[in-house]
């Protein structure tokens, strides 16, 4: 395990890193991703970055007329939207589990079908933002998905701040559309790689040239995925006020941040026109405020960038994993879920088995995260959860308060 002792440490002149906790594998995947003949200037590692799939969670990746669609990733889009209520802790109601069907009810989680019919948000939404190309029973799929949360760590969270100000906080992405897209055009970039036999270190770091047809292709369809996510976000983020303004009798919302922390941008950095794709990392130029959420039972924060152009005018997107949800599942049992938990009133036992994966010794310290890129945010507000609603694979929701 590698530790950095001053933030940002230069691996090399194609890599640099704001982890002082990293482990030697993930600096020698996104070594290979700064390899790559398309990377103009040098990959930026997160203080959260882990491995993934191809390119490294946690980077951001700098290319001169190319995406690589698994950088980008199968959850396009994926992010983060926060809503600061007028509501303090004293005007809330002591016990929030009347309004956990509520909100389960607002906003639908979990796989499988939630709509007999799309609502009315999701067709002015798509009436407004068409699909690039006729997407067939996908894009029913899509209508129907619209303003609902998914499974996996995708949640729900009612928050206080220190101030003791109520705030709302969704975690989502493109959904089974975004999904299907990026695993059709990641496909595509494999296929064409071994074609031209570019010899590449990982097949999942194929990628597409502005010179080919599958960039143009890859891009429409990424574009408006990432717009898919965010409208979703906006959608849910309304039908949760709604539903929690009803619970509680009062309030209103004051400012909203909706950030994405898997997508692609064409930005310009020291003169120079490149396409970044952020994978598991947020934006973070001075005007950009976002929101990094810790793991379980521990703090979310709300931060504004500083602009940092070493980073990208980029910073972490959470926490980060230590361990893959798998090796989570092999370690730790029900009862270290609950010594780890034994402070926080933020869980529930009965949910216990489905929450492993989440446990907080899965995840590196957020307080540790937020201090090695103290160069790159400010910040603003810390969080802490008093509800949580999540997902599950078999569709039903699952919650911790």
């Amino acid at each position: 395990m590698l530790h950095n002792s001053d933030m940002p440490n230069t691996i090399n002149d194609k890599l640099i890193s704001w982890a002082s906790d990293v482990e030697e594998g993930t600096i020698r995947q996104a070594e290979k991703t700064a390899r790559l003949p398309i990377v103009d200037g040098h990959v930026a590692l997160m203080p959260d970055a882990h491995v993934g799939i191809g390119a490294t969670v946690g980077s951001v990746i700098p290319t001169s007329g190319a995406i690589i669609p698994a950088a980008v990733g199968v959850d396009i889009g994926c992010g983060m939207i926060a809503v600061e209520t007028d509501l303090t802790a004293d005007q809330l109601r002591d016990d929030l589990d009347r309004f956990q069907p509520m909100v389960a009810k607002a906003v639908p989680a979990g796989l499988g079908k939630w709509h007999a019919q799309a609502t009315r948000a999701a067709e002015d939404w798509f009436a407004a933002n068409l699909p690039p190309r006729d997407l067939g029973e996908l894009g029913k799929r899509a209508l129907d998905q619209f303003g609902t949360l998914g499974s996996g760590n995708h949640f729900f969270e009612v928050c206080l701040d220190e101030r003791d100000v109520t705030w709302i906080v969704l975690h989502s992405g493109s959904r089974g559309v975004g999904n299907k897209l990026a695993t059709q055009h990641i496909e595509r970039a494999r296929t064409l790689a071994k074609q031209l036999e570019l010899g590449l270190e990982d097949r999942d770091l194929a990628y597409f040239t502005q010179d080919q047809p599958e960039f143009d292709a890859y891009l429409a369809d990424l574009l408006w995925a990432q717009a898919y996510a965010l409208g979703n976000r906006e959608q849910m983020m309304d039908a949760a006020l709604r539903a929690f303004f009803l619970y509680t009798g009062t309030g209103c919302e004051r400012r909203r941040i909706n950030c994405h922390h898997n997508f692609t941008a064409l930005e310009t950095h020291e003169g120079r026109e490149l396409w970044i794709t952020r994978k598991g990392a947020i934006r973070a130029d001075v005007t950009d405020h976002g929101v990094i959420p810790g793991s379980m039972g521990t703090r979310s924060y709300i931060v504004r960038g500083k602009g940092s152009e070493a980073s990208y005018k980029s910073c972490s997107h959470g926490a980060g994993r230590r361990l893959s949800r798998s090796a989570a599942r092999k370690r730790f049992t029900v009862e270290d879920m609950a010594a780890q938990m034994a402070n926080t009133k933020s869980w529930q036992r009965e949910s216990a088995a489905d929450l492993i994966d989440e446990i907080p010794a899965a995840y590196k310290d957020v307080d540790q995260v937020m201090a090695d890129q103290a160069d790159l945010v400010e910040v603003e507000h810390a969080l802490h959860q008093i509800l949580n609603y999540k997902g599950t694979d078999s569709g039903r929701g699952r919650r911790r308060r």
